[in-house]
């Protein structure tokens, strides 16, 4: 019997002398390891044994004071893993299978049964389940499904006859399953796929079992460092992998949490750390990280092995709303590091490590997470604090001090937030709405700090930034109007204020309903121009040269004021200059039509626009020329203009925000090829006397261009070629 098929295995006295080899694509290994096959029971209960070892046992973690160090005692409690051996294979969980049952009893008639020739197969839809493997139709050999714990060993078999067919064999009290999963050689990857899926869910079962029997904290520990060992050492592939696991360790946490000593609570925490390395902890484990971030908050392990899975959560974490413990834990975390030597300079330089060293964080979420975790947080602080005060028991053991402390900390945070020039925008953005409670907001803590924030964006050049300080929309208030002065959060006498005013006025708040807003605030912004701030002094110069004060005595009080000071003097005698040659600019005479030689700049415009009168210029072409939206300033002195031709320049956004609240005679404008997006074109809807407008090769909108035709009823002729519109 120098060659034997699979049929002859079973065709001696014990039936049980299939040959149990190691896992490998390569057919001479294979070849070797045939050559080497006894066919003995007794052999073949050895190689069970070496095929299914039970991982080595480990000591368990005990704390001594002898001045161990900590990273030696996580080595000593931490999962020795090595490294995966040979290919990965995704999880199998059903699958049509050809499916023999040889029976192991020693008579005549059994040998005879199980030969080759009369053995007998039969198809059948497997299905790996949770606690067995079952067939979708339970009748001939697979009437009854295979629990894994009736399963003492599962090998392959790789001795057949010349058509070399692969099989699996799952040995059980009663005899044999041999499956037949694969009948090329070549195939052998899909064998090797299935075996390794079924000692998965053997595995799993297993573990699930001892563990969920378990009360003694050693005993929990160990296991669960030996499930973690199989689960970081298999050669499967798969989300469930490193999540059952997690969800398992979960569920006995909530079972077992009034016997888990302080030591089996750090231990398990070790044992965890190399699943969470790539994976998210699960609700029940974020609040078992959290319930040692409070007890032990100077413990190494908050720094050693909470530090990675917090920098996972913020990178990667899409919604908190869906997972609150997750987001607490994190709370807790960062409570955890302020309790460090350096307090907050630990968490400061913990949140630059998530920025990253490159001027641009290269995570998009963490910022959003950041700043999640904060309001959360605030929130949070208040409602305790109110809690506190509607109760007498409570109000004995509220520590005001600590309240402050943690205040001051998460506000802490916004400002780190702030100085980086990369997250701004989205931090202006996320704190435009101003999402605090309203017992924040009349809180001088709060407030005080809040000023860093604020400063740091307000002071920002870039127009997207600075203008969230403003209302979210029209009519609702914003940072601006909080820290206006005389208001609950002005504490330094319009000092931030001022650095607002200057930003603005400078930007986009030089335009006419930003300035007509002012109206209402004349008060604060005359106060401050009283205390010599110049940026106060322009806006009042601008409110004059613009003509958005309307009662005449008001316009009295505002040019006496510009005449209390010295720089006030000064600007306003430049803002007399400019009206003198606006007049002359606006007399009647000049040409009707002027065209601009191409690569004229916004300077060559200011400069022929000054040389003379313009009262009569109705056209006016710019095409191909270098001007941008600076020229803007100069077109809005034209009162007749009612052509204006841009095509091919650098006029964008601002510019088209500022002649469309002053060249409302306007009736033909060409803006082909230039820079302008959806945030000016729609303020074209103020531009009622428009009949042709060009937008062709620009960034419109279908949304954009929709609402536009709505709001311009005298529009005849629009053309959006090459546009999202078209």
């Amino acid at each position: 019997m120098a060659t034997i098929g699979i049929a002859d295995v079973c065709e001696d006295s014990t039936a049980d002398d299939a040959p149990t080899i190691n896992i490998s694509n390569d057919d001479d290994h294979n070849e070797e390891e045939r050559d080497n096959i006894e066919d003995d029971d007794e052999e073949e209960e050895e190689d069970e044994d070496c095929e299914i070892t039970p991982l080595e046992n480990r000591r368990i973690f005990e704390r001594n004071d002898s001045g161990t160090s900590f990273t030696s005692l996580i080595s000593q409690n931490s999962v020795n893993t090595k490294p995966i051996q040979g290919p990965r294979y995704k999880l199998i969980n059903e699958g049509d299978i050809p499916i023999c049952k040889l029976n192991h009893t020693r008579t005549i008639v059994s040998k005879i049964m199980n030969s080759r020739y009369l053995r007998r197969w039969e198809v059948h839809k497997i299905y790996l389940d949770k606690t067995e493997i079952c067939s979708a139709t339970p009748t001939g050999m697979m009437d009854s499904s295979v629990l894994y714990s009736s399963i003492e060993d599962v090998h392959i078999v790789s001795r057949w006859n010349a058509g070399q067919k692969f099989c699996i064999r799952i040995t059980i009290p009663d005899g044999s399953l041999l499956m037949q999963v694969c009948t090329n050689a070549h195939n052998s990857y899909l064998r090797d796929q299935w075996l390794h899926s079924i000692l998965w869910k053997r595995h799993m079962y297993k573990y699930e079992k001892i563990l969920k029997s378990a009360r003694r904290p050693e005993v929990l520990l160990k296991e669960i460092k030996n499930m973690i060992d199989v689960s970081l050492t298999t050669n499967i592939q798969d989300a469930s992998i490193y999540q059952f696991p997690l969800d398992l360790v979960s569920d006995l946490l909530q079972q077992n949490a009034d016997f888990i000593t302080r030591v089996a609570h750090e231990n398990i925490i070790v044992a965890l750390a190399p699943l969470l390395e790539n994976n998210h902890p699960t609700q029940e484990i974020c609040d078992f990280f959290s319930k040692h971030c409070k007890n032990s908050p100077r413990s190494s392990i908050v720094i050693e092995l909470f530090t990675p899975v917090v920098t996972r959560i913020l990178k990667h974490n899409t919604d908190f709303g869906k997972f609150p413990r997750m987001r607490g834990f994190v709370q807790e975390y960062i409570l955890a590091l302020n309790c460090q030597n350096d307090g907050f300079n630990v968490v400061q330089n913990f949140i630059r490590c998530m920025h990253g060293p490159a001027l641009v964080c290269p995570h998009p979420r963490v910022l959003p997470n950041l700043v999640a975790v904060c309001l959360a947080a605030v929130y949070s602080s208040f409602e305790d604090k109110k809690l506190a005060m509607q109760n007498n028991t409570l109000i004995q053991s509220f520590d005001q001090q600590e309240w402050e402390k943690r205040l001051r900390l998460y506000v802490g945070m916004l400002t780190t937030m702030s100085t980086f020039e990369d997250w701004r925008h989205i931090l202006g953005s996320l704190l435009q709405p101003i999402p605090f409670p309203n017992d924040a907001i009349v809180d001088e803590t709060f407030t005080s700090k809040m000023k860093d924030v604020m400063h740091n964006i307000a002071s920002d050049s870039h127009c997207d930034v600075h203008s969230t300080i403003l209302g979210i929309r029209e009519g609702k208030e914003g940072w601006f109007h909080l820290y206006i002065p005389g208001s609950i959060g002005c504490d330094d006498e319009g000092e931030l204020w001022g650095v607002m005013l200057k930003t603005l006025i400078h930007c986009c708040g030089r335009r006419k309903k930003f300035l007509q807003g002012l109206n209402k605030m004349l008060g604060p912004v005359m106060l401050l121009a009283l205390r010599e701030n110049e940026a106060a002094m322009e806006v009042l110069c601008a409110m004059l040269e613009m003509d958005v004060v309307e009662n005449n005595d008001m316009k009295m009080q505002i040019v006496t004021t510009l005449q209390s000071t010295s720089t006030g003097k000064r600007l306003y005698a430049q803002l007399c200059d400019r009206q003198i040659a606006l007049r002359e600019l606006q007399q009647k005479g000049g040409p009707k039509k002027l065209t601009l030689p191409s690569k004229s700049t916004d300077a060559d415009l200011a400069k022929m626009l000054s040389s003379g009168s313009f009262g009569n210029l109705e056209c006016l072409s710019l095409a191909f020329t270098h001007v941008t939206s600076a020229c803007a300033d100069d077109l809005i002195k034209l009162p007749s203009l009612r052509y204006l031709n841009l095509w091919s320049t650098q006029f964008g956004d601002t510019g088209l925000q500022l002649i469309s609240e002053y060249l409302q005679k306007l009736q033909v404008l060409n803006l082909c090829e230039t820079p302008v997006t959806d945030k000016g074109l729609v303020c074209l809807s103020s531009l009622k006397n428009l009949r042709k407008l060009n937008l062709n090769s620009t960034s419109l909108s279908a949304l954009t261009f929709e609402g536009l035709k709505e709001k311009l009823p005298a529009l005849q002729e629009c053309d959006v070629r090459y546009t999202d519109a078209w």
